[in-house]
């Protein structure tokens, strides 16, 4: 990653970003594992493994937001995931444009096209509500846990602020896109929301050694930020990790 004049936070955002569109793609495919394999746990199916596209992709969001609330505050994370929210409206857009314009006789793949990227709205809804609620309270859950703990305990701010967050986001993609994507039953259902949430988090703390780096790195060429003078009328250095001066 290369320092750009204005710091990483661009560089942050255009990533986050590109990840959420990305994601939002891949979870158009729905995937399983040990699909030969069936336990279950009272309503809990724990195999086979139900799960999306975007299994492996996503969970870097939510490390990225973290790095974003960590080094800039809830302001600037804030800006990101409206940012991102953008993106996801726009490339919904586009992608209902591309699929409605009429195909050219040389063109045989439309079904194709339409099958993969294809705008159904409750997966639109679903995406769009599920990335909005679930990036916000995990921004706001790292800065409010910041405000208890100072510099300390760094791994409590990135492993409670993904357990919140991912979860409202798991829970409410499920609710709303689960008939979409083919799950109609209680045990599928539950198994997705579980698989998806427990995955998530699980990448949150694999990667938290990475994430540690990512954000002393960044903290260390960003300082110069944090120690400009102040000028009049303009927000703290001390402010910028109080979520309530910025809801």
């Amino acid at each position: 990653m290369t320092k750009t004049r204005g710091g990483y936070y661009p560089v942050l955002t255009a990533i986050f970003t590109a990840t959420l569109i990305i994601s939002n793609v891949c979870a158009t495919k729905g995937v399983t594992f040990l699909a030969d394999l069936h336990i279950q746990l009272g309503p809990v199916q724990l195999l086979p493994i139900n799960t999306d596209g975007a299994f492996f992709l996503f969970p870097l969001a939510y490390i990225i937001g973290d790095v974003l609330s960590e080094v800039y505050g809830f302001r600037a994370a804030r800006r990101a995931i409206l940012v991102g929210f953008g993106a996801l409206l726009l490339a919904a857009l586009s992608f209902w444009i591309t699929t409605e314009l009429p195909p050219a006789p040389f063109y045989p793949h439309q079904d194709a096209l339409v099958t993969v990227i294809g705008v159904v709205p409750r997966l639109v809804i679903a995406g769009l509500a599920a990335y909005l609620v679930g990036q916000l309270l995990n921004s706001l859950a790292l800065v409010i846990i910041k405000r208890w703990t100072g510099d300390r305990q760094l791994w409590l701010r990135l492993i409670g602020s993904t357990v919140v967050g991912e979860f409202a986001d798991t829970l409410i993609f499920c609710s709303i896109a689960a008939g979409v994507i083919g799950i109609t039953t209680w045990a599928d259902f539950v198994n997705y929301v579980i698989v998806g949430f427990v995955w998530k988090t699980m990448v949150e703390v694999f990667v938290l050694p990475v994430t540690y780096r990512v954000i002393a790195l960044i903290k260390r060429h960003e300082h110069d930020v944090a120690a400009a003078p102040v000028s009049p009328g303009a927000p703290s250095a001390a402010a910028a990790t109080d979520p309530t001066s910025r809801l």
